[in-house]
């Protein structure tokens, strides 16, 4: 059984046991479960349930494995013989969650 949701203006489809990386988001002092609400789909074949456009009550539930940075990214502005140039750089946190549990 697998179910799809929405996280961060992304959608995520995971089965029981995966591993994923989302966005960071504040979590509360030893607070190490994740539950994301926004549940598109949930099920497998015939016995799909499929949300309009989310599904009430169903719900899946991850742990928080660690928090990493990813690699900077680089971007650079620049118009040659007028003497502008920006750069500009960005490096995303994310938390690697394990699923836990797909309640539907």
């Amino acid at each position: 059984m697998y179910a799809v949701f929405e996280d961060g203006g992304k959608q995520y489809k995971v089965s029981q046991g995966d591993a994923l990386l989302i966005e960071r988001r504040d979590l509360d002092e030893g607070q190490s479960e994740v539950v994301f609400d926004r549940v598109l789909m949930v099920g497998e074949g015939a016995d799909a349930k499929i949300g309009t456009p989310w599904l009430d009550g169903a719900n899946v539930t991850a742990r928080v494995v660690h928090e990493l940075k990813m690699p900077k990214i680089v971007g650079i502005k620049f118009k040659r013989r007028k003497g502008y140039m920006r750069k500009w750089g960005h490096r995303q946190k994310m938390l690697r969650v394990e699923i836990n549990a797909i309640n539907s």
